[in-house]
């Protein structure tokens, strides 16, 4: 039964073209059974051939579907009915080499390795293209295998592509081929380091490389996916589970004393930054009892000169003048400039003639004496004796 959902439209516009050949109707269901043949080749490969087996019964004389059922008993394992049918497509189109590593495999399939390398040694093998000559080099280091040649196996895939660091279309099934050779060959170091890179470039799931890799080295894959779908964990896994629990528990207790030193240092940040608060705290303190013991000091210091006696006024002489007692001492320092007021000269009362009488003293109020001038006098040494002094009275 072909699924509604299947129009055949899904084909290309090469492969419907070859199919106008045949009536309208007719093309319709032949393409459609192509499809599936196509869509289950890699997961359902019976039923894919099933599928090529109906379109060629449909049209026998198309090489289209003659090659569709060729490719289809391939896949299946179906040797003899693959090369039977690529033969006969190689007879009904002009591509004629494209089925030469497929015919080869075929030949080794049943058991003919020689036929195999008589393909390989054909003339149209030169008129392959580099994927085409790739694949019929890994067909030949498979024959030599089964001739028991491997050492000639392994040394056939040495082919530049090998070390090629990009990753084509051929590289993972390349690579698989040559370690597989390496491990037919007793050389499983090599074989598993090859496996490896295989994997590597397997990434669409191709190949069993990772398993082969896991084998020669003594792993063991455990499908992760499975277990979280099933919830249980199968006998033997227990183990795995607890050991697992064991090796992960030291890091986990790494993490916890990474976590504790975290808090250790946090609690150290924070007791410094109270350290910190506190030092500004007693030296905002401190500030302000200095400005509060500079406020009592000028208050004392206020105090202190309201309670200084006053200097009581010069006494003046009775002639009025300055006594030298006032007069300020010359500065110790001989080179020092000293500003001193000037001695006002007293004033003399006029001289009596002799004989006359003396006229009796009144009261007179003593005359309002001007400040004298400021004179600048040169300094002086301190043993010389002033040569100027108040007039003798």
């Amino acid at each position: 039964m072909l699924p509604d959902d299947v129009t055949g439209e899904e084909l290309d516009l090469d492969a419907r073209a070859e199919l106008r050949s045949l009536p309208k109707d007719l093309a319709l269901r032949v393409a459609r059974h192509l499809v599936m043949a196509g869509r289950l080749a890699e997961e359902e490969p019976e039923t894919a051939y099933l599928h090529a087996k109906a379109a060629r019964r449909l049209a026998s004389r198309v090489g289209l579907v003659r090659e569709a059922a060729g490719f289809a008993a391939y896949h299946a394992g179906e040797w003899s009915e693959a090369l039977a049918e690529l033969r006969a497509a190689r007879r009904l189109s002009s591509a004629e080499d494209a089925y030469l590593p497929i015919m080869a495999d075929c030949e080794r399939g049943l058991g003919r390795p020689e036929r195999a390398l008589d393909l390989v040694k054909a003339p149209e093998a030169k008129k392959l293209d580099q994927a085409g000559h790739i694949e019929l080099r890994i067909v030949e280091s498979g024959a030599r295998r089964d001739l028991g040649q491997y050492e000639a196996a392994v040394v056939t895939l040495q082919i530049p592509e090998l070390r090629d660091r990009r990753l084509r279309p051929w590289s993972a099934r390349l690579l698989y081929a040559y370690a597989d050779a390496l491990a037919e060959a007793q050389r499983e170091s090599e074989a598993a380091e090859w496996f490896a890179r295989a994997s590597a470039a397997d990434r669409d799931g191709e190949t069993d490389a990772a398993e082969r890799y896991a084998e020669l080295e003594g792993l063991e894959i455990v499908d992760t996916e499975d277990d979280e779908s099933a919830g249980t964990l199968e006998p033997g896994q227990d183990r795995q589970a607890e050991s697992a629990g064991e090796a992960s528990a030291p890091l986990a207790e790494d993490d916890e004393d990474d976590e504790d030193d975290e808090d250790d240092e946090d609690d150290e940040d924070d007791e410094d930054d109270e350290d910190d608060e506190d030092d500004e705290d007693e030296v905002i303190g401190g500030e302000a009892e200095t400005e509060d013991e500079a406020d009592a000091g000028d208050e004392a210091q206020a105090e202190v000169v309201a309670a200084e006696p006053r200097p009581e006024p010069e006494p003046q002489d009775e002639s009025g003048g300055v006594p030298e007692a006032s007069v300020p001492a010359e500065p110790s320092d001989p080179t020092a400039i000293a500003f001193m007021a000037a001695p006002a000269e007293p004033e003399t009362a006029p001289e009596t003639p002799s004989g006359a009488a003396e006229e009796p003293v009144r009261d007179v109020p003593a005359p309002e004496v001007p400040e004298a001038p400021a004179v600048f006098l040169e300094p002086q040494a301190a043993d010389e004796p002033d040569e100027e002094g108040p007039p003798s009275g």
